[in-house]
């Protein structure tokens, strides 16, 4: 801000210098395209994620709220801007090559940052890089991340919510995520983890730590709270339903009821996030009340006689448009890179017979597809000499780029109510790829009395692994430098009667291992 004749003088962006900036946009939003159209494609089908719709227009209203500090400060760019962008663009082409578009949607923020930088400078980025970072709410976690955390926070969710039931004299039995109330059998399933309250609330959250006026412990208090309070206000509802269903029925966790249900608990926990301020804002040696301290401040207008001066373009911004335009010459090279889905076998031509085991398909239940989103599958109870049968699963994923992966079963098998009770990873006495024995995991797993040995491994373009991490970097970079993420979960189940001996479990297993391993190369591809 400058004083001249005591009139206040004021930087203007004018149409010419959004044209500019816009053009950096227009060409970041082509270059990005696909993976923004699929954070879209979440905002509009996924609960989780519908409150990511608003925000960019919160992004951009906090940024006007600073825009009378914006208005003092001369644009001067900066080169650290045009380094972020140059990394942007790197993480770009990374996560094209690797065919795996969380890097692409992340990499679209660091370049937003990164412009911003390079053309306003440090002085006016640290007024809103808070805002800016907002932005990272919008995008949505790694599925890899997104299904450990969903199976937790159901089993959480799930114990919490017996516990409230219990608490209102009602018998009830659960088993893993299966709440039994005798007369009917409420599945506590994804769409009830919490995580669509978890994210909108957090998002929530981080904004009133924004405009909480008080100490930063404070703010992080308020932010990190949502948390807990989402976890305990969902198995509060999970409750609620149970206890509503004992006394008036099943229609109580369906239909228009369920979803106000949520609509309720969500207010609730908005509420218990202001009720906190509340309290904060009267802790410390100087209590205030919560309008004081909480509140959304609009910018006061500009002084009448200011003297406003256009903004130019900083230096920084033609190697920022250099960079841009070559990133977006190099995507087009990229679009013709499709990936590779290697031909094999249908799983619904699997055999039925296997030397002396005799096969019987089973299906899974449609939400079960609806969530694993595989490509095939085959579920089938082999069965020798009429004695105990084994249980063979197998998803196969033609491509695992757009989030679709593997669920482990390490993560899945506490859902189902069995307790793994021993997890060791073991050479099984076939040959796995490249003549090596075939590791695997082997569990012993169990439910009241019942007791059952699960063997599984991932058998990923010609890897069998057994480590979860380990599927991970592999995708990433066979995606990178194969052009592949196809790969398959297989896993064998067979009872174990009571009083029997593990080896019995493991010598039935080894023998369908071995007739097995063998036909798998047919439906799953190296």
């Amino acid at each position: 801000m400058i004083a001249t004749d005591s009139k206040t003088e004021l930087w203007d962006i004018g149409l010419k210098f959004w044209g500019w900036f816009g053009l950096l946009i227009g060409i970041s939003v082509f270059i990005f395209f696909d993976g923004l159209k699929l954070v879209f494609g979440n905002w509009t089908t996924s609960e989780e994620y519908s409150h990511g719709l608003l925000i960019p227009f919160i992004t951009a209203f906090l940024i006007w709220q600073k825009k009378n500090e914006i208005a003092r400060l001369p644009f001067e760019g900066s080169w650290a801007g045009v380094g972020v962008v140059a990394l942007g663009v790197g993480l770009y082409f990374l996560g094209e090559l690797a065919t795996l578009y969380i890097i692409v949607q992340y990499a679209f923020l660091v370049v937003l940052f990164g412009l911003v930088l390079a053309v306003t400078g440090t002085k006016i980025f640290r007024q809103i890089w808070i805002p800016l970072f907002f932005l990272f709410f919008a995008i949505p976690l790694p599925n890899f991340l997104y299904q450990g955390l969903s199976s937790k926070l159901q089993l959480l969710s799930s114990a919490l919510g017996v516990s409230f039931i219990r608490a209102c004299d009602i018998s009830v039995y659960l088993e893993g995520n299966v709440i039994d109330l005798g007369s009917y059998k409420l599945q506590v399933v994804e769409a009830c983890n919490g995580l669509r309250y978890l994210f909108p609330l957090m998002s929530l959250a981080f904004m009133c730590a924004y405009f909480f006026k008080g100490a930063l412990w404070k703010r992080a208090v308020i932010f990190l709270s949502s948390i807990p309070i989402t976890i305990l206000m969902n198995s509060f509802r999970i409750g609620i339903i149970g206890v509503m269903v004992e006394y008036w029925g099943q229609s109580m966790a369906e239909g228009f009821l369920h979803d106000f249900e949520g609509w309720v608990i969500f207010m609730a926990c908005t509420g218990l996030l202001v009720g906190e301020m509340w309290l904060l804002a009267r802790i410390g040696r100087e209590p205030r009340p919560l309008l004081e301290v909480f509140g959304l401040v609009f910018p006061a207008p500009s002084p009448k006689d200011a003297l406003f001066r256009e903004r130019s373009l900083p230096r920084q911004y033609w190697p920022v448009l250099g960079l841009l335009v070559a990133a977006l010459a190099g995507a087009q090279l990229l679009q013709h890179r499709e990936e590779i889905v290697p031909s094999r076998a249908e799983f619904v031509d699997f055999p039925m017979h296997l030397a002396d085991w005799t096969g019987r398909r089973e299906t899974l239940e449609q939400h079960y597809i609806d969530a694993l989103k595989f490509d095939d599958y085959i579920l089938a109870n082999y069965v020798r000499d009429g004695g105990i049968p084994v249980n063979f699963y197998s998803a196969y994923y033609a491509s695992q780029r757009k989030g679709e992966s593997i669920h482990s079963p390490r993560s899945c098998i506490p859902g189902g109510g069995w307790e793994i009770k021993s997890l060791e990873t073991v050479d099984a006495d076939v040959p796995g790829e490249g003549g090596h024995p075939l590791r695997i995991n082997r569990l012993v797993i169990q439910k009241g009395e019942d007791r059952q040995l699960v063997y599984y491994w991932f058998q990923q373009r010609g890897r069998n692994l057994t480590n979860e991490y380990a599927v991970k970097w592999y995708l990433f970079w066979d995606a990178l430098t194969r052009n592949r993420t196809d790969g398959a979960l297989i896993r064998l189940t067979t009872y174990l009667p009571q009083g029997a001996d593990i080896a019995t479990g493991i010598e039935r297993l080894d023998a369908f291992l071995r007739v097995l391993k063998p036909q798998l190369d047919r439906y799953i591809a190296d």
